[in-house]
């Protein structure tokens, strides 16, 4: 039998999101994709590393999240790195708008999934920049639950 090249089970983190933020409010969005990117999402060739919102005449853009181009496509495949428009309710976006204006803060993507209905969604977070002292602290917290957790066992 063929094996599954594509999944349903797709569940992309940002994981340098949380160790370089401190995450304030989460939301889920819908993104407008092309054929070829739920595709590749599917096969899970995502990078969110280096993904940021930013607001344009009232709606809202996500930069930097590197969709790989699908394999098998034409000449119609998409580009890696374009800008995705992110489906949010107009007060969402004045309130994340509102959000970013103050200072130091920006919205990261912080995973990219596929929900029940065979969706690509975006759970993005507003952020505040850590410290060098903030991120040794959360070094020192993960290694004191590594910790507990060998002692356990």
């Amino acid at each position: 039998m063929a094996e599954a090249r594509f999944s349903n089970t797709v569940n992309i983190r940002n994981k340098q999101a949380s160790f370089q933020y401190e995450l304030l409010d989460k939301y889920v969005t819908g993104l407008v994709l092309k054929g070829t990117e739920i595709k590749s999402i599917r096969e899970g060739h995502v990078n969110l590393q280096d993904g940021f919102v930013y607001f344009t005449n009232d709606e809202a853009f996500v930069k930097g999240i590197n969709i790989t181009p699908f394999s098998q496509g034409t000449h119609y495949n998409h580009e890696a790195a374009r800008d995705r428009k992110l489906l949010l309710k107009k007060t969402e976006i004045k309130k994340l708008k509102a959000r970013v204006e103050e200072k130091g803060l920006t919205i990261v993507p912080l995973r990219l999934f596929i929900n029940d209905r065979g969706y690509a969604k975006l759970e993005i977070a507003v952020g505040r920049g850590k410290k060098l002292h903030d991120k040794r602290q959360s070094i020192k917290e993960k290694e004191v639950k590594r910790e507990l957790a060998r002692a356990r066992f």
